[in-house]
């Protein structure tokens, strides 16, 4: 009599994905904390993936994912670290607002309303999930930074953030203008 072959979407199977994402991610980065960021964020977006019932192997998936998301992350240092520099030491001049005054103006509108959308969502959040979204997203502080200011477990804080995240992404894509392509 042969074993049944074990399910590769079951909570013990995701448990041991989760450990290995988040080895490979920290032997990629040099924080810990954002190791943790980005595992929490492969498996937001797993949640959020329309089709995950097709996907015939879910943890190679899952490392695609965690690619990416490191790419991104590679990209974002190298802008910041770009922006840090003098602007004798940046390869282009900045352009001004005078060479792209009706494209800026019209930009600027865009962000405001953007902002305005953003605004109303996010006072749609519990005070506590609010609070871990916008000391991670907008003070850059880690999971671990924001449980021991919140007085709470980093568990917890992965999880108001991954529910805040989910709020948001649902409620900006059904805002008329906001419809996100496929």
């Amino acid at each position: 009599m042969s074993r049944p072959k074990p399910d590769p979407l079951s909570t013990d199977a995701f448990r041991g994905f989760y450990a290995d994402i988040l080895y490979f991610l920290r032997k990629r980065t040099d924080n810990a904390s954002d190791a943790a960021d980005m595992t929490q964020d492969v498996f937001t977006q797993w949640l959020d993936y329309r089709d995950r019932a097709k996907v015939e192997q879910p943890r190679a998936f899952l490392f695609q994912m965690a690619r990416n998301l490191l790419r991104d992350h590679w990209r974002k240092q190298k802008v910041r670290q770009t922006v840090h520099l003098a602007p004798n030491e940046r390869d282009a001049e900045p352009v001004t607002d005078e060479q792209n005054e009706p494209m800026v103006a019209a930009q600027r509108l865009q962000r405001l309303q953007r902002l305005e959308q953003l605004k109303e969502v996010l006072a749609e959040l519990s005070p506590r999930r609010r609070e871990a979204l916008m000391l991670h997203r907008f003070e850059g502080l880690s999971q671990a930074q924001i449980a021991e200011r919140m007085g709470i477990s980093t568990s917890m804080v992965e999880k108001h953030i991954a529910f805040a995240l989910l709020h948001c992404k649902r409620r900006l894509q059904h805002e008329p203008g906001t419809e996100q392509p496929e």
